[in-house]
């Protein structure tokens, strides 16, 4: 018995269903590739706001660490050894007026006699107030500033007494040296201890 088809073209059903298929599957994969750089970015910013986060909070403790009273003492290292500086150039010039013959051996012992009292003052000015008690660390550096200063008062009076001396300026120039040197330590120790409380 022979089949009767009313279609004269059966295989044209087949090729719509294709189609279909195609644009669905198209659609799909294209939906999927815009969706993926969406979620990416969020991501990103999420770990970018973490991160400035963490960075606020460390600026905001490194920041509040120093106690007031060791902020003081650091301002009031950073004057002595402008202090310091300042009473350097002062003996240095004196003696340089003195070897240029600028000024008489009267006005050069006067000048001389008042670096004495300059450094003596300095060093007065430097024992006081000094670092916190309770920081030992800094008590123990400031003593060595302290000792440092007595010896540069040490040296302008020596610097005067090789004025006064029989000799053609070795001893002072020898004790001028030990001045300058003195002066440097001071300086440098300061640098130091101002460095280990902002490190800190």
């Amino acid at each position: 018995m022979e089949d009767f088809n009313t279609d004269p073209k059966p295989g044209r059903l087949i090729l719509p269903l294709v189609l279909i298929g195609m644009i669905a599957t198209t659609y799909t994969f294209v939906r999927s590739i815009e969706a993926e750089p969406i979620i990416a970015e969020v991501a990103v910013e999420e770990s970018a706001t973490d991160e400035v986060e963490a960075e606020t909070q460390d600026t905001t403790t490194t920041t509040t660490t120093i106690p007031r009273e060791v902020l003081d003492y650091i301002e009031e290292l950073i004057s002595e050894k402008a202090t310091a500086d300042q009473l350097g150039q002062k003996v240095i010039e004196t003696n340089s007026r003195w070897d240029n013959k600028d000024i008489t051996y009267q006005e050069a012992q006067e000048e001389f006699k008042d670096n004495i009292t300059d450094a003596e003052q300095f060093t007065i000015t430097i024992a006081q107030p000094g670092p916190p008690d309770s920081n030992t660390t800094l008590l123990t550096a400031h003593t060595e500033l302290m000792t440092l200063a007595n010896n540069i008062y040490q040296d302008t009076q020596e610097v005067f007494e090789g004025l006064m001396a029989s000799d053609t300026g070795e001893k002072r120039n020898i004790a001028l040296e030990s001045f300058n040197t003195n002066i440097e330590l001071l300086k440098q120790k300061i640098d130091l201890i101002v460095n280990s409380i902002s490190n800190s």
